[in-house]
């Protein structure tokens, strides 16, 4: 009782606290000529906030002078007790969530991402690396290691990004080798017998003309859970990934950067786990074969399930591995500068997990294979003088993607029997030689031309204007068999223009003021082997304004964005009354917000960190089947838009404690809290998340001369079950939930060297 009493006072204070942090910074806004004369008259200013060189916005660009929703983590805040995956990223972006679904990367921002989870799906925010598009969703958790930062964009990117960036993009930036010998070497051990070993080392081969990097990551664990029904372990991970980087410079107007990386993954990880039934009983299908689930067997137990393990006949399956190159040519010739970004990248997983969530060996056995290979060509140019800003380019993307969805339909009959479908008489196992397939290959061809120029009007106000021509094809061509085999080739393509104007005045050097107008393209989609209709593309218009500030000093500084975002023909995807994975275009949809960031400085060595959002993400118009009520058609008109929390807040606090010759210890704390979610168009209780929040925490030692340090650090230490997702099944199997978890309490230590 007293726990359920000071969580519901946390939640009560923490949607004030979201609301405090926006006021503040509005004041902030408010009065920034008073706050700099009074820094200016500090008899003793401490060291101010350090700005960062950001790439976001295709050219090199101080954050603070970017007329943008910007964010960037620097590589000071990367690593095992920081922010160690994408998915970790959600704790130091304002509106960024981040759940995988099967081992596929579901990125929200602003409360628009991926939701379908048919083969050949696209998410709504475009994620890079170096640059460089890597376009499957479950390609995108590898890789995050020997960062020098990541780069996030919040907003349609319609212009500098093209497609599958309606809400945003991501980009990791990898480090370079430089002119001298450098690298590191870190070793972490944690709970669950975590154990992860990470290093890099580069430097010279001729000089400053040719450089090599190469740099390597080894991540293993024991489970999270386990599958009750067996005792093995679930949702553990054994995976490497290694990556070698050489860049040339023939001439001091030439750099030449070839990449080339691999990694491996082969666990248990990525397990469905059951959360219970919605409209029919519990374990209808399994007390049919007489099976049970972990609900009636912690039932019969007398105590309540364990939502981390599952109970299951089919152990989960996780096997991926790909590999990738990226060449970069970099021309600079005075105020002209053009960049060329080659790309090829090849990927395949195979997944397995239970559908019917239960120890009963029938027709859930769920076999998922996606094998991509993608080439991208872009070419990037800019050219600068005082006044004029001139940024164009042009890319071409190709894919081709093989896919196949396989379950076995074992016992199949003996529920078509009770359902009085098929006589009695059928045998029990007449079709368990046959599969619910889904198999084919989508191949995708696009184009996209684009232009942005920003001229000065004034030493203070600028205006921007730009757009881009994208022209996307798709084809597919495949089977779909359940019980009957269905044709499934289909093409189409689309042609969409994307405008922005942006209107930015520079108060003084440290005030930025930006109103932007941009209209986002997501295109169309076939998904593989899917009787789905072609997708229409889905397109939105945003409005923002937004204002960055500091200090004189730069001891403290605020952003401040407001939006509202206009879409049409939102995708979404969902299981249908026929037990079929199928995407739709909603109708329309709105979004519209609030997002400060404070940073503080006050003291010598104490930064203070502080967001908070607001967001209203709601359908405008959507009339679709709910599963509660037999898929009768209903309007989801007004309900909140998936991985949509109305507020957020995160709060951070960070000191360096001098110890004279010795070194110096840095204590860290944040929390981080989430308003209520849902993870179905309906917004019903069955698929919510409530609110949470996750606090992490770390000590660490550096020596004097920075090449020796000791990471003590732990996070989620409230240990809270936080549910990351959450499917509605097929009918078929009682339409029961399955889904993600985020992990539980983590710690351990970390020992680096840097040399």
């Amino acid at each position: 009782m007293v726990r359920r009493h000071l969580s519901i006072r946390f939640d009560s204070a923490a949607r004030r606290t979201a609301l405090a942090v926006l006021l503040a910074g509005t004041a902030l806004v408010a009065t920034p000529a008073v706050a700099q004369e009074a820094a200016q008259s500090a008899d003793q200013p401490t060291e101010g906030l350090a700005d960062i060189v950001v790439t976001a916005t295709r050219s090199s660009e101080s954050l603070s002078k970017v007329a943008a929703s910007v964010s960037a983590v620097s590589a000071a805040d990367l690593g095992v007790g920081g922010v160690k995956d994408v998915a970790s990223l959600a704790t130091a972006i304002p509106n960024l969530s981040v759940g995988d679904q099967f081992g596929v990367n579901r990125i929200f921002i602003r409360g628009i991402g991926l939701t379908s989870i048919d083969l050949g799906a696209d998410g709504g925010v475009a994620f890079l690396q170096d640059g460089a598009q890597i376009a499957r969703p479950a390609a995108q958790l590898s890789g995050f290691y020997d960062l020098d930062r990541v780069e996030v964009l919040r907003g349609p990117q319609g212009t500098l990004y093209g497609r599958g960036a309606t809400a945003g993009a991501i980009n990791l930036i990898t480090k370079k080798p430089t002119d001298h010998v450098d690298g590191y070497l870190r070793a972490s051990y944690g709970n669950y017998n975590a154990i992860a070993l990470e290093g890099a080392v580069g430097g010279p081969i001729a000089g400053d003309k040719l450089m090599a990097r190469v740099s390597a990551k080894f991540d293993k664990r024991d489970g999270y859970g386990i599958n009750e029904f067996t005792g093995a372990q679930i949702d553990d991970r054994n995976a490497y990934a290694v990556r070698g980087t050489i860049v040339a410079k023939p001439s001091e107007d030439l750099e030449v950067t070839l990449s080339g990386e691999y990694f491996n993954e082969d666990d248990s990880n990525y397990a469905f786990h059951y959360f219970g039934p919605t409209v029919a009983p519990e374990n209808l299908l399994g007390s049919i074969l007489g099976g049970k689930s972990l609900f009636t067997v912690a039932a019969a137990a007398g105590k309540p399930a364990n939502i981390r393990n599952i109970w299951s006949d089919q152990e989960p399956l996780n096997q991926r591995h790909g590999y990738s190159f990226t060449g970069t040519i970099d021309w600079n010739k005075g105020d002209l500068d053009v960049k060329s970004i080659t790309s090829y990248h090849k990927f395949k997983r195979f997944n397995r997990d239970d559908l019917d969530a239960s120890d009963a060996n029938m027709f859930g056995q769920n076999n998922y294979i996606e094998d991509s290979k993608s080439f991208s060509q872009e070419f990037v140019g800019n050219y600068k003088t005082d006044k004029l800003d001139i940024l164009f380019g042009a890319n071409y993307f190709h894919e081709k993607l093989y896919g196949e969805v396989r379950v076995p339909l074992t016992n199949l009959a003996v529920l078509l029997k009770i359902a009085g479908q098929v006589p009695p008489f059928v045998p029990d196992n007449a079709f368990d030689s046959f599969n619910y397939l889904q198999n084919g290959t989508v191949t995708i061809d696009a184009l996209g031309f684009y232009a942005q120029g920003t001229y000065a009007l004034t030493d203070k106000f600028k205006i921007t204007a730009g757009g881009r021509f994208s022209h996307e094809k798709r084809k597919g061509v495949g089977t779909f068999d359940f019980l009957g085999s269905v044709n499934t080739d289909k093409a189409k393509s689309w042609n969409a223009f994307t405008p922005t104007v942006t209107l930015n005045y520079q108060a003084n050097d440290s005030t930025l003021l930006y109103a932007s107008v941009t209209r986002g393209f997501k295109s169309g989609v076939i998904n593989v082997g899917s009787r789905n209709d072609v997708i229409n593309p889905e397109y939105v218009w945003s409005y923002e304004l937004g204002l960055k500030t500091a200090t004189a000093d730069r001891k403290l500084q605020a952003n401040i964005a407001a939006f509202y975002m206009d879409y049409t023909d939102l995708q979404v995807g969902f299981v249908d009354a026929t037990s079929v994975v199928t995407t739709v275009n909603a109708a329309s949809a709105r979004n519209y917000g609030i997002e400060a960031e404070l940073k503080a400085k006050p003291l010598p060595g104490l930064t203070l960190e502080l967001f908070g959002t607001y967001l209203n993400a709601k359908y405008r118009k959507f009339v679709t089947g709910d599963y509660r009520q037999a898929f009768k058609q209903i309007s989801v008109a007004g309900n909140r838009l998936q991985n949509a929390p109305e507020f957020s807040f995160r709060a951070g606090a960070d000191y360096d404690i001098p110890l004279g010759t010795v070194g110096k210890l840095n204590a860290r704390a944040e929390v981080n809290w989430q308003d209520r979610v849902y993870f179905t168009e309906f917004n019903n209780a069955d698929a919510t998340q409530a609110p949470y929040a996750l606090i992490n925490a770390g000590l660490r030692f550096t020596s004097s001369n920075d090449k020796y340090y000791v990471d003590v650090w732990g996070r989620n230490l409230a240990n809270k079950l936080v549910i990351t997702n959450n499917i509605i099944t097929a009918p078929l199997f009682s339409s029961v939930r399955v889904g993600s978890v985020a992990p539980p309490r983590t710690y351990g230590v970390t020992l680096g060297v840097n040399f």
